[in-house]
């Protein structure tokens, strides 16, 4: 327990036994913009070649989900299934918030980049967890988001740090220093629109999609210039002509119980309503650099729950998009749920591989983890659906609609696979996906525009006398089938890394991070952070030693015990 006259510690250099007890906070003192410590880095320039190799780098984590492919593997197999019983905390690092984290570690040449909630941004030497420098977003008045003040990190490019607010700007920072390069606006907050996500960089590019699909904005993927700022190019993911085909089946088959008559009624009344449809981005793309082109998921439809205000497919909510790289010009999508009013969107990021199609033939393809509960593998070519996996989750009820009253159905509106990334081995076939369990009920309310405030359209409720839990689940994406699956006590919300050591790592609210055997489940090893692990890990290596990453922050959207750690692992010598 923490004594009022202890002093503040900053990085803790802890044996396992003792690791947990140093999960405390360390004060609430917080830094105007950028505060230096004793230290700086002397980061190397991030050049595009390094970003196009990331995948095959097995010193650093150069992107948000490892490569422009985002398949979260890591190449390096110092720590393996032999020897990660021995795994122990290097260091741990405490931010100056006690609040929910869901930041990616980035790290570049032995500096580390994360992120906290509220948008503060830390540098810290990766060998020792020492304090580099940290930036403090000065947030505007007015900031609205979803599911917590979260930030999900950083994007490095050349000399810089870039950082999307939740007051939905773009910051680029000093990659040395931490002082402010250039800010620009992505978009008002004042309609709805914030960031949570964190920034791709490519090609001098700065990607960034948008939140705000429960609060009546127009969603949208930007293409900003490193250097300067300035918006190169925007693509809408609502169309003004977004009522599709009135598809009465969702991707897997299975009637949606619309009534198209209806809605095709309505329609000649909702001529302006691509303006507040929805469709946010909540994570990255992915990135095809042979093919220029760009894949990304398209959440929900506004209100979420009320269709009768907005009839047709809402088109491009619920779907795999791609578009251009250098104009941001349409060239596919896939949507999976039309018309949804049960908020199981897609909001998984996007992952590239070479899969089998339905003829044997190894094709380019793309896959999200949908909150249905299935991974949907697509051709990358035409954006069109391979197959989708067994259900990783129990689905009752599909697709019942929201009462006055409530209606029960499973998935909950949380998943199946929430924002959570996913992780490959490609050498197995294999993705694996967390889960979440929460049987809940749908009720609908019409109600109308609020002007950029919250728009559920109704309410989705756990159902406190049923069963929640979680699962980690394995699936071979050349056949949809489950290779194998570990049961949590608790929903799995944050992400999961594959490494060439034959593991994968993930964490759970109740504060346990383990590593498992990537061919069977089987766990090898676990680690109690004193607080929610519901962030995805990094990997990194300097000094010939490899380490390990994750935040422990816990979870507001499933209110999981809070953190403010940072911590690494390694081999011990």
């Amino acid at each position: 327990m923490l004594m009022p006259d202890m002093p503040v510690l900053r990085r803790l250099a802890v044996m396992a036994s003792v690791a947990a007890a140093g999960l405390f906070n360390i004060g609430s003192a917080l830094a105007d913009e950028t505060k230096p410590a004793t230290l700086y880095g002397d980061m190397s320039s991030v050049t595009q070649d390094m970003l196009d190799r990331a995948g095959q780098n097995g010193n650093d984590f150069l992107l948000t989900n490892g490569n422009y492919s985002q398949q979260r593997f890591y190449p390096n197999a110092q720590i393996n299934r032999g020897n990660v019983a021995r795994l122990r905390p290097a260091w741990i690092f405490q931010t100056d918030l006690m609040e929910s984290m869901e930041t990616s570690p980035i790290i570049v040449n032995g500096i580390m980049y994360v992120t906290t909630s509220f948008d503060h941004v830390y540098a810290l030497d990766a060998r020792t967890g020492e304090e580099l420098w940290h930036y403090q977003q000065k947030l505007g008045p007015i900031t609205t988001y979803c599911c917590g003040p979260n930030n999900r990190g950083v994007a490095v490019y050349g000399d810089a740090v870039y950082l999307a607010t939740l007051d939905s700007k773009l910051v680029a920072l000093d990659a040395k220093t931490g002082k402010v390069k250039w800010s620009s606006d992505i978009a008002d907050p004042e309609a709805g629109y914030s960031e949570t996500m964190a920034p791709t960089a490519v090609d001098g590019k700065i990607l960034v999609g948008t939140n705000g699909g429960e609060y009546g904005i127009r969603g949208f993927v930007k293409a900003f210039d490193a250097k300067d700022g300035h918006v190169i190019w925007t693509f809408y993911t609502i169309p003004e002509k977004n009522l599709g085909v009135w598809a009465e089946k969702d991707a897997t088959g299975r009637d949606l119980h619309r009534d198209i008559a209806t809605e095709k009624a309505n329609a000649p009344q909702a001529t302006e309503l691509y303006k507040r449809l929805g469709g946010g981005v909540w994570q990255n793309p992915s990135v095809d650099l042979a093919t220029r082109r760009v894949y990304f998921s398209v959440g929900n439809p506004s209100p979420d729950l009320d269709g009768a205000a907005r009839p047709g497919d809402n088109l491009y909510t619920d779907s795999l998009v791609s578009v251009d790289l250098d104009t941001g010009k349409y060239i596919c999508h896939f949507q999976y749920v039309p018309h949804d009013v049960w908020d199981l969107d897609a909001v998984s990021p996007t992952v590239l591989v070479d899969a089998m199609d339905n003829d044997g033939k190894v094709v380019p393809a793309v896959m999200e983890g949908g909150k249905t509960g299935h991974v949907y593998v697509n051709r990358r070519s035409d954006c069109g659906l391979i197959r989708f996996s067994e259900a990783m989750v129990p689905q009752e009820n599909m697709w019942t609609l929201p009462t006055a009253a409530g209606a029960r159905m499973l998935p909950g509106a949380n998943g199946g696979v929430e924002w959570s990334p996913m992780a490959t081995d490609p050498s197995l076939g294999l993705v694996y996906a967390i889960n979440l369990h929460q049987p809940m009920t749908y009720t609908v309310t019409s109600a109308p525009y609020p002007n950029g405030k919250l728009w559920l359209g109704g309410a989705f409720a756990v159902i406190p006398t049923e069963a929640q839990w979680g699962n980690i689940t394995a699936v071979d994406y050349n056949t949809g089938k489950i290779r194998w699956q570990v049961k949590t006590p608790e929903p799995m919300i944050g992400g999961i890394l594959a490494t060439a050591g034959g593991l994968v790592f993930t964490g759970e609210g109740n504060g346990r991070f383990a590593a498992y055997d990537s061919a069977n489940g089987s766990r090898l090893w676990q680690f109690q952070a004193g607080a929610g692990v519901n962030a995805p890990p990094s990997s990194y290596n300097v000094d010939g030693k490899q380490y390990i990453a994750v935040a422990a922050g816990g979870n507001v959207q499933l209110n999981y015990k809070r953190g403010n750690a940072i911590i690494a692992f390694t081999l011990p010598e």
